[in-house]
């Protein structure tokens, strides 16, 4: 397969631009889509290896825009549990089939969007997942597991940090750090699989200038959203993640 063929360019090219959007502070279900477009024409680990090396250039379009915009307590909380679950999910990989991890990221999702909707509608606050390290630690060894094996690390993320109701641009600068790290630490795995090869690392670099400039505009547009849009806006997200996810989850894995 010649990855430089026209429609394989402008799928590339549309995956790095939701992508992109997704780093700028977007949301994360534009960022799920980017993998699966690109699996349609290549084999799902090849089309993640294509996107991490501008996963990596955009992560640091990101932490330039979010600079000292970050939550320290909850990144030590959770950078280190998130990085033993990479060490998980590099050591399972083989025998960790990805649309069964999918299909449970995509249910525990979904049910703390419900979870969440019954909290707001009734008028009760969820203290559940505020302030309780162990949760934290829980949460970031199940991301930097799903990042590895089934690239949807965002939802056990959101799940531990939105109910903080940090402001937005902490939320998007914590975020944006704790991904950040988490792409950086998979480049060493990624070649130990044998994925980096001349050609997709070329690839890669002709989707760079889509991937940055999406990156500022998804920046762009978080910077200026209430942060009465932004949470509604974020939960709806993660709905459509986890709809996504148990979609791939069931109708893959049959």
């Amino acid at each position: 397969m010649m990855l430089f063929e026209p429609d394989i360019l402008v799928v590339g090219l549309v995956a790095v631009a939701l992508v992109g959007l997704s780093k700028g502070g977007l949301g994360g279900a534009f960022g799920l889509l980017g993998v699966p477009i690109m699996a349609v024409y290549m084999p799902p680990l090849q089309a993640a290896a294509v996107l991490l090396p501008t996963y990596l250039v955009m992560d640091a379009v990101s932490l330039w825009s979010w600079r000292g915009q970050w939550d320290k307590p909850l990144i030590q909380v959770m950078l280190p549990a998130a990085m033993l679950g990479i060490g998980v999910g590099w050591a399972t990989v083989s025998i960790v089939p990805d649309d069964i991890v999918r299909l449970i990221v995509g249910i525990m999702a979904m049910l703390f969007v419900v979870r969440s909707v019954i909290f707001q509608y009734t008028d009760r606050i969820d203290t559940f997942s505020q302030q309780r390290p162990w949760l934290g630690h829980f949460w970031a060894l199940i991301s930097g597991f799903t990042s590895f094996v089934a690239h949807a690390g965002g939802p056990p993320f959101q799940i531990y940090v939105l109910p903080q109701r940090l402001d937005p641009k902490i939320y998007t600068g914590t975020s944006v750090l704790f991904f950040a790290s988490l792409n950086a630490a998979k480049v060493v795995p990624y070649f130990a699989l044998g994925q980096f090869d001349y050609a997709v690392l070329t690839f890669s670099i002709v989707l760079l200038p889509a991937a940055v400039t999406t990156t500022f505009l998804g920046a762009y547009i978080v910077r200026r959203m209430r942060v009465e849009v932004f949470y509604p806006f974020m939960y709806s997200m993660i709905f459509l993640v986890s709809l996504k996810l148990i979609f791939n989850g069931v109708m893959l894995g049959n």
